[in-house]
């Protein structure tokens, strides 16, 4: 089977010295190890600050606890579940946008539209690793005087005006979960320029303890561990080497694919980076000839991994029943008809090919 990825990983030798080290002391959670990881990020990213934590969803849930944030949130209804989830454990109140139907990220000119008296905060997502308009959301946020958390769970590396999107808005989450550039197995970072919201933020991922076990405030248990950290810290080191032969196979896919009718991928916008955590392809069912859930299983049939991602998107989960019935065209549609091919950085050319055959063979099936 080709799978739909492969986690970036070191080589196995790299890690040997610093996991003895680490055995040794008996220190295995959240010491020496896990800041010097924070400290390698927030020079790889160009901040002043990064917390490590056990996971994105709790990067994103601890980030809202404590900018105090109260009422409404802006978010795309098209993102991964912990977007929304977070927000209703911090008893806020998602108000979900649409999507530009090009580069799948949350369109600008529909934020504004949405803003109310209760509106807090703005949440995009670079989604698959590909930057937001950035520009646009910063006027946004700042003629209404809002916070902007950036959802940049798929982009660590990715850049805007040729800056780290962490450099942009109130705070920036990762995730660093195995199908991300930068994997600890499980982990999360959150990046920012505000000393103060950093102090907090260290703090709540011990359950709000200001190490005195008199906790100040409402807080998780949400410590990275030393092998992760151990982990990413030699993951940092491949990382630009893996951006650039993933970003290499992603050139090979459009080019085998340029002439096959019906698909279309992900836009970038002239001054962004993506840095392609996913490969999506969108599918035009009269143009190819075969619907998107047609072509999912024609490459399950030659053992092609593949997945429908974001469908459904968050306003059509059972858990946001309520929200079911938010008019967001764009986004329905983009659901309905995208489908994540297999990608990952030493991804060998044969199975490009492979996957290519399969796609181009069902389209002249069909015309």
């Amino acid at each position: 089977m080709i799978p739909l990825t492969r986690p970036n990983l070191p080589d196995l030798s790299s890690i040997h010295k610093k996991m003895e080290e680490m055995f040794r002391s008996g220190m295995i959670t959240e010491f020496k190890f896990t800041r010097e990881f924070e400290d390698r990020c927030a020079r790889f990213l160009g901040v002043k600050h990064v917390v490590a934590v056990n996971s994105g969803t709790s990067a994103l849930l601890l980030t809202l606890k404590c900018m105090d944030l109260k009422g409404e949130v802006i978010l795309p209804s098209f993102t991964f579940t912990s977007g929304g989830h977070t927000l209703l454990w911090n008893n806020l109140k998602p108000v979900f946008v649409d999507v530009d139907p090009g580069t799948f990220n949350v369109d600008p000119d529909v934020i504004e539209k949405k803003i109310t008296k209760k509106t807090s905060a703005i949440m995009p997502t670079h989604v698959f690793g590909n930057p937001c308009d950035i520009r646009a959301i910063g006027r946004i946020a700042k003629k209404h005087k809002l916070k902007v958390i950036y959802d940049a769970a798929h982009a660590f590396g990715a850049r805007y005006n040729k800056k780290s999107v962490a450099q942009f808005g109130d705070a920036a989450i990762y995730s660093l979960t195995p199908t991300k550039l930068l994997t600890t197995a499980e982990g999360g970072l959150i990046a920012t320029n505000n000393r103060q919201l950093a102090h907090k933020l260290q703090l709540a991922k011990h359950n709000g303890d200001s190490f005195n076990r008199n906790e100040e405030f409402l807080g998780l248990s949400a410590r990275m561990s030393e092998p992760s950290a151990i982990l990413g810290i030699e993951g940092l080191k491949i990382l630009r080497t893996a951006i650039k032969e993933r970003r290499a196979k992603v050139a090979r896919y459009k080019e085998e694919l340029a002439s096959v009718a019906g698909i279309s991928f992900q836009e970038v916008l002239p001054n962004a980076f993506s840095v392609y955590k996913d490969l999506a392809i969108v599918i035009d069912k009269k143009k190819f000839g075969a619907s998107r859930d047609q072509l999912l299983a024609e490459l399950k049939k030659n053992n092609i991994q593949t997945k429908a991602y974001f469908d459904p998107p968050l306003h059509q989960k059972k858990v946001y029943v309520k929200y079911k019935n938010v008019p967001l065209p764009e986004t329905n549609r983009l659901a309905r008809a995208i489908l994540d091919v297999p990608l990952y950085s030493h991804m060998p050319n044969s199975e490009i090919m492979h996957v290519c055959r399969v796609i181009k063979n069902l389209y002249k099936k069909n015309v």
